[in-house]
C-alpha cells in the first residue's frame, strides 16, 4: 500500500488534485500568490527530506549533517541573489511563510502592545501589516500590538507620506512597514528611512509580491534603506510557498559626540522568534525547494521572465485604460529596463 501511486491508493484525492490541475491549465490567474514553481522544485518537495524531522538549537534526532549543509546553501544563495555582503546582512529561511516571518519581526523588535504602522490592507496593504477596521482587530498583528495604519491620498492613489510623517510623530512607532499587497507603485524607501529615523524606528521591507523583481534588478531594493527584509518565496520569485527574513549585521548607528557604536542584535532576535517562540520542526523540503528556486532566480531565463512580467502588467494596464477604465494611480508606470 505504501507504494502505490496515488490515483489506485486515494482515487478522491487524486481525482481532486486532477481537477485543479485542469483549472490551473485552462484558466487564467492574476494574482501573485499563485505563480506557477518549476519542475525540479516540484521534485524537491515531495523527495526524502521531507521525511527529517529537526529543531534548531535542541537536537531531539541525530545525522542532521544534509539538513544543516542544505540550509546553510540555501542561505548563501538567497544573500547571493539580493547581492548581499555576508558581513553586512544575515538571513533565516526557515519561516513557513511571509506572514510567520512578518510576526517573527515583530515579537522581536517589538516588545507586546508596542507600536507597529503598515499600510493599510483596504488600502494596498497587507493584514499582516496590521488592521483595525470598524473597531475590529482582524488579524494576530493587531490583536497582540498596538497598530497605526497609514493610507494612500484618495484623488491621487499614491501613498501620502507627507500625512504618514505627521502620524508618526504623534505616534511614535517602534517599527514601520514598507511593504504592499496590491498597491501598483514602487514605494519612497528613501522618505521612508527618513521617517523611521526620526522616530527612532526599525524599518521592515516587506518585499513578498516583488521579491522576484528585485532580485532581477527591476524594482528598488528595500535592502539599501531597510533594516530587516521579508518575504514570502512562492510570488514573483517563482518558489514554493515559504518564507525568509534578511537582518542586518554590523553598526547600526553611531553618536554624533561621543563616537559610540550601537550594534545590530537581530539575527539573535529573530532566529530565536522563528525558532523557538513560533515554530517547531522545520520543513526541510521548503527549505530545499527554496534553494533550488534561488539557484534558478540567478539565470538569464529568469530575468527574462521578469522583464516579461512587467511587461504583462503594463499591457494589462493600458488595454484597460483604452477601454475607459481607471487605474488607482493613474497610468501604469512601474520601473522597465528601456
Amino acid at each position: 500500500m505504501m507504494q502505490e501511486p496515488l490515483n489506485t491508493n486515494d482515487p478522491e484525492v487524486f481525482n481532486i488534485i486532477q481537477k485543479e490541475k485542469r483549472r490551473q491549465t485552462y484558466s487564467l490567474s492574476l494574482i501573485a500568490s499563485e505563480n506557477f514553481i518549476s519542475r525540479a522544485v516540484s521534485e524537491v518537495l515531495s523527495s526524502c527530506i521531507s521525511n527529517k524531522f529537526i529543531q534548531r538549537s535542541f537536537r531531539y534526532s541525530g545525522d542532521a549533517d544534509s539538513v544543516d549543509e542544505l540550509e546553510h546553501l540555501c542561505q548563501q544563495r538567497a544573500l547571493k541573489v539580493y547581492g548581499l555582503d555576508p558581513e553586512k546582512w544575515g538571513v533565516n529561511v526557515q519561516p513557513y511563510s511571509g506572514s510567520f516571518a512578518n510576526f517573527a519581526v515583530y515579537i522581536s523588535v517589538v516588545e507586546p502592545h508596542g507600536r507597529i504602522m503598515g499600510l493599510d490592507p483596504c488600502d494596498g496593504g497587507h493584514q499582516s501589516h496590521g488592521f483595525i477596521m470598524d473597531k475590529e482587530k482582524f488579524s494576530a498583528t493587531s490583536l497582540f500590538f498596538e497598530s497605526m495604519s497609514y493610507k494612500v491620498n484618495q484623488e491621487t492613489g499614491y501613498i501620502d507620506y507627507d500625512q504618514l510623517e505627521e502620524n508618526a510623530r504623534l505616534f511614535k512607532p517602534k517599527l514601520i512597514i514598507a511593504g504592499t499587497s496590491s498597491y501598483s507603485r514602487n514605494l519612497d524607501y528613501s522618505h521612508l528611512r527618513k521617517i523611521a529615523d526620526e522616530n527612532g524606528a526599525y524599518l521592515l521591507g516587506d518585499m513578498a509580491h516583488t521579491s522576484g523583481l528585485v532580485a532581477a534588478g527591476l524594482v528598488p531594493s528595500p535592502f539599501d534603506y531597510c533594516d530587516v527584509v521579508s518575504t514570502s518565496t512562492y510570488k514573483t520569485l517563482r518558489g514554493c510557498r515559504a518564507g525568509a527574513i534578511f537582518y542586518r549585521k554590523g553598526v547600526r548607528s553611531v553618536d554624533a559626540k561621543t563616537g559610540r557604536k550601537t550594534l545590530y542584535n537581530l539575527e539573535s532576535l529573530i532566529c530565536e522568534a522563528v525558532f523557538r517562540r513560533l515554530q517547531g520542526g522545520l520543513h526541510n523540503h521548503s527549505i530545499a525547494g527554496l534553494a533550488v528556486a534561488l539557484k534558478q532566480a540567478m539565470t538569464p531565463e529568469f530575468k527574462a521572465y521578469q522583464v516579461q512580467v512587467l511587461a504583462n502588467c503594463r499591457t494589462l494596464a493600458s488595454s484597460l485604460i483604452e477601454k475607459g477604465y481607471k487605474i488607482v494611480t493613474g497610468e501604469f508606470c512601474l520601473s522597465f529596463p528601456t
